[in-house]
């Protein structure tokens, strides 16, 4: 939903006039064709946050250009891309990347037992713990598939467990089941070829069949905070070159690569391809 808003706001005019001009530049789209492309900031309610929004634009009278040959996985047929940078995504609920101050943090249960996971709070708050964590290691990760998690009553409640441990960490409220997500992340051999971390997340009470967009930046800066479980079963890979740093993060439906910019520890900024079109318009009334 965030990425159409830029592309909206543009065609609807939300743009003043005079800035229009000088909002488009020379770019390069997917194919690395020459086009314009053009820059919509947008306020997150949600979040608080400041995202970038920056799309392909065509005409005369320049307006969104939802063509191209950009394939999102999980999402049918290709779009033009849309890249979101969210920036100075750090701390959106509770002020901090690290709500706690700890890379890790061991929650206790109600059942008496305990777990080890990382409470991150970048774009959207996560709480992200370990197949192996949850004594579940020694099964394969192909088994925990969205309808497999669904069709287990007692992980879903374990999971929601640690889910309302996290939030009251975090400073939260356990109840609301929005804030935070928990994510469960796979070994590293199950990773597969070019991705650094392999995961399924919950949303709202239900395993979802890709990755919230939010809980996608949170767990690719989490890859990049040193001593979080998600950082501790990343693939390693050089590529952190000019305090940027890309993660490849497998989900359900395919994989989706965040990029990450970093100075002295700060993360400057999020990012992430998406796409978007409009598919109906209409009037409400109240």
């Amino acid at each position: 939903m965030s990425a159409v808003v830029g592309p909206v706001a543009w065609d609807w005019g939300f743009v003043p006039a005079a800035e229009r001009a000088g909002r488009i530049r020379v770019a390069r789209d997917e194919d690395g064709e020459e086009c314009r492309e053009v820059l919509v900031r947008v306020f997150n309610t949600n979040t608080s946050k400041i995202l970038h929004a920056r799309f392909r634009v065509h005409g005369d009278d320049p307006v969104y250009c939802p063509a191209g040959s950009y394939v999102m996985d999980g999402v049918p047929g290709t779009q033009s891309r849309i890249t979101l940078s969210f920036v100075d995504p750090a701390g959106a609920k509770t002020g901090r990347a690290l709500p706690t101050g700890n890379p890790v943090d061991v929650l206790e249960l109600p059942d008496g037992s305990s777990v080890r996971a990382s409470l991150v709070d970048v774009s959207n708050p996560g709480v992200f713990v370990t197949l192996e964590e949850l004594g579940l290691g020694h099964e394969s990760p192909d088994t925990f598939t969205p309808a497999a998690v669904e069709a287990d009553a007692e992980l879903k409640s374990r999971l929601e467990m640690i889910r309302q441990a996290g939030a009251a960490r975090m400073g939260l409220d356990p109840k609301i089941e929005s804030v935070p997500k928990i994510v469960l992340l796979f070994p590293r051999n199950s990773a597969g070829e070019g991705v650094d971390v392999r995961c399924l997340a919950m949303s709202m009470g239900q395993a979802h069949k890709a990755v919230p967009l939010t809980l996608s930046l949170c767990l690719g800066a989490a890859a990049n905070i040193d001593g979080t479980v998600a950082s501790q079963i990343r693939v390693p890979r050089d590529n952190g070159a000019n305090g940027s740093s890309s993660v490849v993060i497998a989900h359900p439906s395919g994989s989706v690569e965040i990029g990450a910019t970093f100075d002295n520890g700060n993360i400057i900024s999020a990012d992430l391809h998406r796409t978007a079109r409009v598919l109906m318009k209409g009037e409400v009334y109240y």
